[in-house]
């Protein structure tokens, strides 16, 4: 039986191997458009005022809503992070709003969420029942996730606590950059631990708990946790440059925003994937030496 996935976010990194992925396995995609419907499989939408027709979601069987202005745009300013705000909660709260008028016909919802929702946290083993961080983007993911479960009254919601995900593309994209320059090296002291997931994994893991009962927050992440210099040293390796340029986290904060750097750059946050590997999900890239060398030489597919 064919199954029904709307994506909001379809045309971002994530979206677009999403949709790549569910026509793969011969399922049906609809991509919500912040404009008039131009091909089959659109439907429109807006979500800055609120506005969904619920036509478009009737017969699904889940809707994911990726959307966010990217984290790895820096620096963090004030005006950009009331972007990175507003591009996230008004998709999520519009979709379960229609989704709560809906009833008991609605969909699965599968919101986009963040490891960030954990801050930093140096030392402590981080599974889903670990509690929310005091930084910029710990605060961003709770209210993030309190507006998917407004819908939670009628439907699934699964929260995707992601990691970032390695590939040319990614949050990492300006340290694969300036590693293929022959300028990378150490961020901050180096020593934090980084979750990752390879984008395959990614969108593996998202269409596991589509087809599971999986709900509530959801770590996507890699099993085996990762400094900072491991995961620089992998892309170093891979792309045969040094690592070697030290970046003060004084000068890092300079450079892109004390609310960034903290987030995200000298965040320590060891996050396992418990609830993936409890329902059985097994990772095609278990390492983030495997996960880099997938990025930087990726397959045809993604």
């Amino acid at each position: 039986m064919t199954t029904h996935i709307v994506i909001a976010g379809a045309s971002g990194l994530i979206g677009r191997a999403l949709s790549r992925a569910i026509v793969a396995r011969g399922d049906r995609v609809t991509a919500l458009v912040r404009r008039p419907a131009q091909a089959p499989g659109e439907a429109p939408w807006e979500p800055a005022r609120g506005t969904l027709d619920i036509r478009h979601l009737e017969g699904a069987d889940a809707v994911v809503v990726l959307n966010g202005a990217s984290v790895g745009r820096m620096p963090w300013t004030k005006a950009y992070r009331q972007e990175l705000i507003g591009s996230r909660i008004a998709p999520v709260s519009t979709v379960a709003t229609a989704l709560a008028r809906m009833g008991s016909d609605a969909p699965t919802l599968v919101s986009g969420s963040a490891v960030g929702y954990y801050g930093s946290a140096p030392g402590a083993v981080l599974t889903e029942a670990a509690v929310a961080g005091d930084t910029f983007l710990a605060r961003l993911c709770v209210d993030w996730e309190a507006a998917a479960r407004e819908a939670e009254s009628v439907t699934r919601v699964a929260l995707l606590r992601t990691a970032p995900v390695i590939h040319r593309a990614g949050v990492l994209r300006p340290m694969i950059r300036l590693t293929s320059l022959g300028l990378g090296g150490p961020l901050g002291a180096g020593t934090q631990v980084w979750p990752w997931i390879s984008l395959e994994d990614e969108i593996r893991a998202i269409l596991h708990i589509i087809d599971t009962d999986i709900s509530g927050p959801v770590n996507l992440c890699g099993p085996e946790p990762a400094t900072a210099n491991e995961t620089g040293r992998a892309i170093a390796r891979e792309l045969h440059r040094p690592y070697w340029l030290r970046a003060p986290e004084w000068g890092l904060n300079l450079a892109l925003g004390k609310a960034a750097v903290e987030s995200l750059l000298a965040s320590d946050a060891d996050v396992h994937p418990e609830i993936l590997t409890n329902h059985g999900f097994v990772f095609a890239h278990s390492t983030v030496e495997s996960a880099v060398r997938a990025a930087i030489s990726p397959p045809a597919n993604l």
